[in-house]
């Protein structure tokens, strides 16, 4: 889908072109193909924190800036990401802002198109696989199940004003709940449900690190999912699923991703961000 007024391949004058990219779950063979083509044609690239450096590094002619918003971590502000993207095309640069999973998906993707469309920059919008579906399915669990559950709900869990509205308005049972960013809150979004009448036996999973070789997936019941010990790398992120179809992961098993040997280079990186976005 391409917004504004050309696309790469058109562009005849200096204005430069902006692509928001969606990285996929973290694996670099889920990207599409669209994506990666982006990359390699890249003059700048600005790039989320949980992107693997597999992905990152298919951008071989750009430069590289880190734009990360890790919780407890020295972060960009959305505005600062903005103007280097404007200011970026504006300097006649192919830009792709690279976004973990979906660029529209609890990603602030709208923000940067909005931004971009009233600065006057042509941009487009290359979807990506959504960890909210990816992460459960490699743990070989579905989020919609035949005489289980019809649908499913997503969330942001990074703050109680986010997920306790929306995970109070759902009927207990009804559908499958998808929290992502909620690993810090699990006891409060686990209590949450549990104060709307949630059995506490319900069936729970939390996927890590999906699609990479550190993946691991913990299961168990709703009652114990704020305290459950998880076996993973304190910044894996990872994916919380509440409903029946978590149980169908011992049935269906999980997808493992083997370990790379392939020397991906050296990309260019920008370090001190604030200061050095300015030179971007």
């Amino acid at each position: 889908m391409t917004i504004g007024k050309s696309s790469p391949a058109a562009r005849g004058d200096r204005l430069g072109f902006v692509s928001l990219v969606g990285a996929g779950p973290g694996d670099p063979e889920l990207l599409t193909l669209k994506a990666a083509r982006r990359l390699a044609e890249a003059d700048l690239l600005l790039y989320d924190g949980l992107v693997p450096p597999e992905v990152t590094a298919l951008a071989t002619r750009a430069q590289h800036f880190s734009v990360s918003k890790r919780a407890g971590r020295p972060a960009v502000d959305q505005d600062t990401i903005h103007q280097v993207m404007i200011r970026g095309a504006r300097r006649g640069k192919r830009v792709v802002r690279l976004k973990n999973g979906d660029p529209f998906l609890l990603g602030r993707g709208g923000e940067e198109a909005l931004a971009l469309r009233a600065a006057g920059i042509p941009f487009e919008v290359v979807p990506g696989i959504t960890a909210a579906v990816a992460a459960p399915a490699l743990s070989g669990i579905p989020v919609t199940h035949r005489g289980l559950a019809a649908g499913f709900t997503v969330v942001s869990g990074h703050a109680a004003g986010a997920f306790e509205p929306i995970l109070g308005a759902v009927v207990p049972g009804s559908m499958t709940v998808i929290v992502l960013m909620g690993l810090r809150n699990r006891e409060r979004i686990a209590a949450t449900l549990l104060d709307r009448g949630w059995d506490p036996r319900t069936p729970a999973a939390v996927a890590l690190a999906a699609s990479t070789p550190r993946m691991h997936l913990w299961t168990g019941r709703l009652g114990e999912l704020g305290t459950a010990r998880l076996e993973a790398p304190a910044d894996a992120p990872g994916t919380i699923v509440v409903g029946e179809v978590a149980n169908l992961s011992a049935l269906i098993g999980g997808t493992r991703t083997p370990a790379r040997t392939a020397d991906a280079g050296a990309p260019r990186t920008l370090d001190g961000p604030r200061e050095q976005a300015r030179k971007v």
